[in-house]
């Protein structure tokens, strides 16, 4: 029986990649102008940009309870394998949740393959390591081998990003408010990056089109076999901007397969309109 994968919303794949791949999305919820939404389901992105350019400072939750119970009970029931790949645990409480569930219904089918492994990644990193797992799962991969290389990909998963307006992180609490009106009269674009599955200031940088200079030389010095990987660049809302950097990528280091996506609903109501995202491996790809 091949394994299934599991994911939550936060790795910003298209419904496209769901179904090419039977991957099952768990949604976070979004909460805007006094409604919840269902993360990729009954809530664009485009909608939470639109809304925060209007002034908006919409919030997120986490996956329910609810909702992981009773998908892992369905393929407990069936016998049917999975591995969920969850949303970074310094990022949300989605993975603790997770394991919750787990011991629970574990309880009662003791004998179910679950394996839930915390990424420390986000948006499309998180969404890389997902797409790669459920490759080797419809090639008819091992549990183990899909655990392993899942892994793997999650472990040398870099995040170099940017955003449009410090405003938006010092509303999500990344920032202190002097930074943000600071860095905001100064033009300052800060660069961010994670370590251990946490969000964390990296350089600041005065203009736009230095960021992207910068982006490419980060990923010259971290990165490994450029040209062979799948690289990821997110968008808040800023498709052109994506699209420009991912041509720098190509003319530098003759990259082919580049993946480019929005930013979802629950990760853009942090980031905000304008944010960059860039995802490459600093180890061979396996």
């Amino acid at each position: 029986m091949t394994v299934k994968i599991l994911c939550d919303s936060a790795c910003d794949l298209s419904q496209h990649e769901f179904d090419s791949y039977d991957i099952e999305m768990v949604p976070l919820t979004v909460h805007l102008n006094e409604e919840d939404y269902l993360d990729g389901k009954t809530i664009t992105p485009k909608k939470v940009y639109d809304a925060m350019r209007d002034g908006a400072a919409p919030k997120t939750s986490q996956v329910t309870p609810t909702t992981f119970k009773e998908t892992f009970l369905r393929y407990a029931k069936d016998n049917q394998p999975c591995v969920y790949f969850a949303f970074s645990s310094e990022l949300s409480g989605t993975y603790q949740t997770a394991k919750m569930m787990e011991s629970e219904v574990k309880e009662e089918y003791p004998d179910f393959d679950l394996e839930i492994i915390d990424t420390k990644c986000a948006s499309l990193g998180y969404g890389l390591v997902v797409l790669r797992a459920a490759q080797l799962a419809k090639e008819g991969a091992s549990f183990d081998e899909v655990k392993e290389v899942g892994s793997y990909h999650a472990t040398h998963m870099e995040h170099i990003f940017t955003v449009d307006d410090l405003e938006y992180l010092y509303r999500g609490g990344r920032v202190s408010k002097t930074a943000a009106f600071v860095g905001s009269l100064l033009k300052i674009k800060p660069l961010l990056h994670m370590e251990d599955g946490k969000l964390i200031p990296l350089e600041k940088i005065r203009g736009s089109k230095k960021v992207w200079k910068r982006m490419i030389e980060i990923m010259k010095e971290r990165g490994a076999d450029l040209e062979n990987q799948t690289i990821a660049i997110s968008h808040g809302d800023a498709l052109e901007t994506a699209e420009n950097l991912a041509s720098m990528i190509k003319e530098e280091f003759g990259t082919e397969a580049i993946h480019i996506d929005m930013i979802g609903s629950a990760i853009g109501a942090h980031a905000g309109p304008g944010t960059i995202a860039l995802f490459f491996l600093n180890a061979p790809y396996k």
